[in-house]
């Protein structure tokens, strides 16, 4: 299955239908903004395998009655302070290389979380586009009915004013044009529908419909069997299934984080301080010091132990999410096969109904111009042809959307994100 299987269709206004969804969709700027947050949140938890400093600096000025030794008060002077620390956790128990894994596996779900977005836009811009095209195929064979329904009628008139036909057979040929009028309006909506869908998809108000969509009146097929690929491969595309993964790694690292809260925590820590005051006639103090920081909550260990059983529920449900999601991923692959199979045989059946109307209708106008049967024959196999050309444009559309959908079931249409 390709990234980019769009492009099967081969279809240039398709293509740059889909890049500007990808582009302009406002829920993939929603999901994008969402990883680069989880991003920097993965960066900060790195910087836990780095010494965290702390500098200060001051100026003031004024009077230090505490160091003055002469009579009356002091003069006023300037001090100059400065000030250096330094501190590191010494990571005896893995707390903060878990923290940074659990950090690391978060990131790469919200990186998941933004391929499935990925696939939803690209699946839902692609079935805008052809729903579009279907429809505007569909008014294109409602149209060509009316119009052999309009000429039915004026041969009947004319017939009847010649005396060789009844009213009765122009009022039933009145019928057969009505319903064939009737079926545009609908048609004319859906296909008015699925175009704004795919301007509020492609981060347009529904004002600007791609040009090239509203021109489009026959839908792109693509030549060729789908590429499925297996189970495992089909595992390994779904976003959903890494995303459930990468949350079940996150949440298992965060017990070893919990865990390490039983133990203490050591911190060495460094500082130095400097001191300038004019007073002391351009002399200055130096200070430092040099230790560890020892820190653990023993006796009371309730928290510590209250928070890995939290971490260890969490993970038990993240367990069971993935399992649903692999379930799900399989459901729904082969719930879009089988319906795209279905569909695919029913238009088979429904084309040849079609081909076997077409000529029942040519058979039946030739025999009653022959004078062999009445109009009323005529008139029924002109409404089955109309139906059958109805039946298949409408097969056409739910082979179409029956088709994406099993592209999107795969998983198809996304590059896995980086977590840098």
């Amino acid at each position: 299955m390709p990234a980019d299987w769009w492009r099967l269709y081969d279809d240039p206004a398709l293509d740059n239908l889909v890049r500007e969804a990808l582009s302009a969709n406002t829920d993939l700027r929603v999901a994008l903004a969402n990883l680069d947050r989880a991003r920097a949140i993965y960066k900060e938890a790195r910087g836990g395998l780095f010494p965290s400093t702390n500098v200060s600096a001051g100026a003031n000025y004024g009077r230090d009655q505490t160091t003055w030794t002469g009579a009356g008060q002091a003069p006023k002077t300037w001090s100059y302070t400065g000030g250096l620390d330094v501190s590191y956790e010494v990571d005896l128990f893995g707390r903060v290389r878990r923290d940074i894994e659990a950090s690391r596996a978060d990131t790469e779900a919200v990186a998941a979380a933004y391929d499935a977005a990925r696939v939803v836009v690209v699946a839902e811009t692609t079935r805008a586009y052809v729903d579009a095209c279907s429809y505007g195929e569909s008014i294109d064979v409602a149209n060509s009915s009316i119009e052999l329904a309009r000429r039915s009628m004026d041969i009947v008139s004319s017939e009847e004013h010649a005396g060789s036909a009844s009213h009765l057979d122009v009022e039933r040929a009145g019928v057969t044009l009505a319903q064939a009028q009737a079926a545009l309006p609908p048609l004319q909506g859906q296909r008015e529908a699925a175009l704004f869908e795919l301007a509020a998809l492609m981060g347009r108000t529904p004002s600007q419909v791609p040009e090239s969509a509203r021109a489009c009146t026959r839908a792109p097929e693509i030549a060729g069997a789908l590429p499925v690929g297996d189970g495992t491969a089909l595992l390994r595309r779904r976003p959903d299934v890494r995303q459930a993964e990468r949350q079940l790694a996150a949440d298992t690292a965060r017990i070893g984080v919990a865990v390490a809260d039983l133990y203490p925590r050591v911190t060495l820590g460094t500082s130095g301080n400097y001191l300038r005051n004019d007073y002391l006639k351009g002399n200055r103090t130096l200070s430092f010091s040099f230790g560890p920081l020892i820190s653990w909550t023993f006796p009371n260990m309730m928290v510590a132990r209250s928070r890995i059983a939290q971490a260890r529920a969490q993970s038990a449900a993240s367990l069971a999410s993935f399992d649903g999601a692999v379930l799900n991923a399989l459901k729904e692959s082969e719930q879009s096969l089988s319906a795209y199979d279905a569909a695919m045989q029913q238009r088979d059946a429904l084309v040849e109904a079609r081909d076997r109307a077409e000529n029942a209708f040519l058979l039946a106008d030739r025999r009653y111009r022959a004078g062999s049967i009445s109009y009323l024959d005529v008139i029924v196999a002109q409404t089955s042809l109309i139906d059958a050309k109805s039946q298949v444009a409408a097969a056409d559309q739910r082979v179409g959307s029956a088709r994406i959908s099993v592209f999107k079931a795969l998983g198809g249409g996304w590059e896995q994100a980086s977590t840098q």
